[in-house]
């Protein structure tokens, strides 16, 4: 199954996003890590992109199968590219920045995570395996 929703880019809309995927995943076994991972990928495309200026605006798109959920986010490009921050030494200041590590989430709670496009636009893919029991 496959389900895809353009959203404005405002913060309003992550969690629009998120309903969004809890209407359609309904009793995936996993759902509130998919909905953490969700909110990130969004918030992380709104405050890193284009796609959180006036007019901007950011897709998610859903794929579920017996085996896994798949979440991507696309965004409208931007300077940088999504990258895991490594954790640092606590006794720096800089490391105790409140943003900046939602992709440390991502890598921690999806099966597995990459993304791909160009400085114009890229997707976030994070994927979620089934338990086998729910198989």
């Amino acid at each position: 199954m496959y389900w895809r929703r353009i959203f404005p880019g405002r913060s309003d809309q992550v969690r629009a996003a998120r309903t969004f995927a809890a209407c359609l995943l309904d009793g995936f076994p996993v759902l509130d890590d998919v909905l953490l991972v969700l909110d990130e990928l969004a918030v992380n495309a709104l405050r890193h992109t284009r796609s959180g200026r006036p007019g901007g605006c950011f897709a998610v798109e859903i794929r579920h199968d017996l085996t896994s959920v798949t979440v991507s986010v696309t965004d409208q490009g931007g300077p940088t590219i999504p990258r895991v921050r490594p954790l640092t030494d606590a006794c720096d200041p800089a490391a105790l920045a409140e943003s900046g590590r939602g992709l440390l989430t991502v890598e921690a709670l999806a099966t597995s995570w990459s993304w791909t496009g160009t400085p114009c636009s890229r997707t976030v893919h994070a994927t979620f395996a089934a338990p086998a029991a729910c198989r």
